[in-house]
């Protein structure tokens, strides 16, 4: 059974750092793009990271020089590193695969997320 699951998250005090991790069971990331989504209260999902099964990768201007995307050389686990954070970075996030490798396609597989709070 396809999986993905998120940990990481929790409660950080703002300009601190987080490592999300985004696990994969049943398969592997190779041919998939692995992006990184997240919602805050009462606002839209947004997308905000996303590393395919070459490396490249790509984030989003609020977090782009503060948070880096990479994955283990296994392709099962893609981490999120989340640095300088701010109350602003709030909110659940969420690890999906995209078949195809790019990470314009529709994403197919979705994890439950976990929850970052920033606050002092």
């Amino acid at each position: 059974q396809v999986q993905l699951v998120e940990s990481g998250g929790g409660l950080v005090q703002p300009g601190g750092s987080l490592r999300l991790s985004c696990a994969a069971s049943g398969f592997t990331f190779v041919g998939y793009a692995i992006g990184w989504f997240r919602q805050a209260p009462g606002k839209n999902r947004e997308h905000i990271a996303c590393i395919n099964s070459h490396g490249a990768t790509i984030l989003s201007t609020p977090v782009s020089g503060r948070f880096t995307i990479s994955g283990n050389n296994a392709k099962t686990t893609i981490f999120l590193q989340m640095n300088s954070l701010t109350p602003s970075d709030t909110g659940v996030y969420f690890c999906a695969a995209a078949r195809g490798d790019y990470c314009e396609n529709d994403y197919n597989y979705w994890g439950r997320g976990t929850q970052v709070t920033v606050s002092s």
